[in-house]
């Protein structure tokens, strides 16, 4: 029989002449994740080959544990029979960290336990303190207010994609499994995540130049995470310029910046941010540049440079919530966000960059080839906002029709009307062929 891998929360030890080493895995254990179990008679491998428990045995660990772990702890130790393998099998937690093993201090790498200093773990949990505790928090969303669409469609591409194993899923099964729901309520990850509560504001925008002034469209959504990445996704990539490429009977239609690069940085920024702040996810479109802000601090000590050309460990605010999206694909790998969105756009030629504030985390992805393709608009004091606004779009698309400018720019097809007729009349451009397929020759 085999019990599968360690994890960051899962130990396997031969026997109970690890047990020294044990208590280093329970210290790491408890400072990373507060919770964890532990099985002696088990290689590391996940081979259960069990191993001779005396009367005294259970004892021993116990007062080992004692004598070891500080702050104090309490675990569950029993005795457990696999395949006709007697095991030991101890299960642990605390919300004391931090915790030490004979006096030193240590946190969980994969399945790996590293020392560290005093000043090193503080470190760790001011950086982290948000961490983990949001998302198990209780939240006021009952497990009847769930979009069960979506926990459906999550399931399915998670099936899918072959990052859950295919078995009967239901939406209790779900919430369930991964701990979405605490008595009859929703967590606070489970309701961000899944919830009919419109618990995540997202704002989206068009503007007219790379300054928030000439606003073109201006949308605001409220949902749950799931349903709100393919919103933005999808605004974002209409919004996108597209070329078309013919090989041979094939058409295919490239963006201007790969949609791999949006998707990766979308979903991380709902996966990193802080759900309980002063400020919402946004998006704005520019003429040179499209910015992702994600509410939250950075949290991380090391820089996004570090994170990219070293293979440092990742430090994942929202584990529940990254894990779903990676699950679902959302997130193509688990915990290395940076060095994936830099690899695609060096790939693609698309440069990025970023800020940090206090109040939130802001990547900006710059369009490429734009003076080529759309030539600057110089405001002018004798063009109205609506003036101003057709304008840039049809210096971005000059066969326009007076529906799709009244679409973007949040105004009617008459309004458009009196906004083309006053920039014909002031120069600014010239109609080509009929009143009902014009195409408009910009003059200035």
């Amino acid at each position: 029989m085999n019990l599968g891998k360690e994890t960051e929360t899962l130990e396997f030890k031969k026997s109970t002449g690890e047990i020294r080493e044990a208590m280093v895995s329970i210290s790491s254990i408890l400072n990373k994740h507060g919770i964890g179990t532990i099985y002696f008679g088990v290689k590391p491998n996940g081979d259960v080959t069990g191993q001779n428990i005396s009367e005294s045995s259970l004892r021993d660990v116990s007062r080992i544990v004692y004598e070891s772990i500080r702050p104090q702890i309490y675990p569950a130790i029993e005795e457990v029979t696999l395949d006709g393998r007697h095991l030991i099998k101890v299960e642990f937690s605390g919300e004391n960290a931090p915790y030490s093993a004979a006096g030193r201090y240590y946190l969980r790498t994969a399945d790996e336990d590293r020392e560290v200093a005093p000043e090193e773990l503080k470190e760790f949990f001011e950086a982290n303190k948000y961490r983990g505790k949001w998302e198990k928090g209780k939240s006021n969303a009952t497990t009847r207010q769930i979009d069960r669409k979506a926990i459906k469609t999550f399931w399915q591409k998670a099936v899918a994609a072959g990052r859950l194993p295919d078995g009967r899923y239901t939406c209790p099964i779900v919430l369930n499994r991964f701990g979405l729901v605490t008595e009859d309520y929703l967590t606070n990850a489970g309701e961000a995540l899944f919830g009919t509560t419109h618990p995540i504001t997202l704002k989206v925008g068009i503007f007219a130049t790379d300054e928030k002034l000439t606003i073109l469209d201006m949308k605001m959504y409220e949902d749950n995470i799931y349903n709100l990445l393919s919103i933005a996704e999808e605004y974002v990539l209409k919004n996108l310029r597209w070329r078309t490429e013919i090989t041979g009977i094939d058409r295919k239609e490239i963006s201007e910046i790969p949609v791999a690069v949006i998707r990766e940085v979308l979903a991380n920024s709902f996966a990193h941010a802080i759900y309980n702040g002063r400020t919402n996810h946004e998006i704005c479109i520019h003429p040179s540049m499209i910015t992702i802000y994600s509410p939250g601090e950075y949290a991380s000590k090391h820089t996004p440079e570090e994170y990219i050309k070293g293979n440092l460990e990742s430090e994942i605010r929202n584990a529940t919530i990254s894990k779903i999206l990676y699950l679902n694909k959302s997130i193509e790998q688990f915990g290395s966000g940076f060095k994936r969105i830099h690899s695609l756009c060096k790939d693609a030629g698309v440069k990025y960059s970023y800020k940090n504030t206090d109040n939130g985390f802001k990547f900006i992805i710059y369009r490429p080839q734009l003076q080529s393709d759309i030539q600057s608009v110089t405001l002018d004091v004798t063009l109205n906002g609506t003036e101003m606004s057709v304008l840039v779009l049809l210096k971005q698309k000059p066969d326009s029709s007076r529906d799709e400018i009244a679409e973007k720019i949040s105004k009617t097809v008459r309004t458009v009307q009196r906004a083309l007729d006053s920039l014909r009349d002031k120069g600014y451009i010239e109609r080509i062929g009929s009143k009902q397929n014009p195409t408009w020759k910009i003059l200035k």
